[in-house]
């Protein structure tokens, strides 16, 4: 059984910069492509980011390619969402995700908070 816990949230200004972390435990995530979420108030939780088992190719949502940077580390167990630029729209509860052997987005954290506003 896959665990994941994130980290890294908070309050930060428009145009500032915050890094997500997200703990993996448990077997075989390394096999897995991994990713992030996320839920802004009153919407449905939405794809951002995703990474290949290897780390070999990052996939994003349009609206923050180039703002956004998705990494694992699989020798320390994390997956990071490094978010520059961020604006008020980013403003949402961030999910990590973990893929499995039984389908994608088997796994989820409990999620952090993410508020950009001034």
């Amino acid at each position: 059984q896959v665990q994941l816990v994130e980290s890294g949230g908070g309050l930060v200004q428009p145009g500032g910069s915050l890094r997500l972390s997200c703990a993996a435990s448990g077997r075989d995530f390394n096999s897995y492509a991994m990713g992030w979420f996320h839920q802004p108030p009153g919407k449905e939780r939405q794809f951002v980011a995703g990474v290949t088992y290897d780390g070999e190719k990052t996939y994003y949502t349009d609206s923050v390619k180039g703002r956004l940077t998705i990494s694992r580390d699989n020798a320390k167990n994390t997956v990071d969402l490094q978010m520059n630029s961020l604006k008020p729209e980013d403003t949402a509860v961030y999910y990590c995700y973990c893929d499995s052997i039984t389908g994608p987005y088997d796994h989820w954290g409990q999620g952090t908070q993410v508020t950009v506003s001034s």
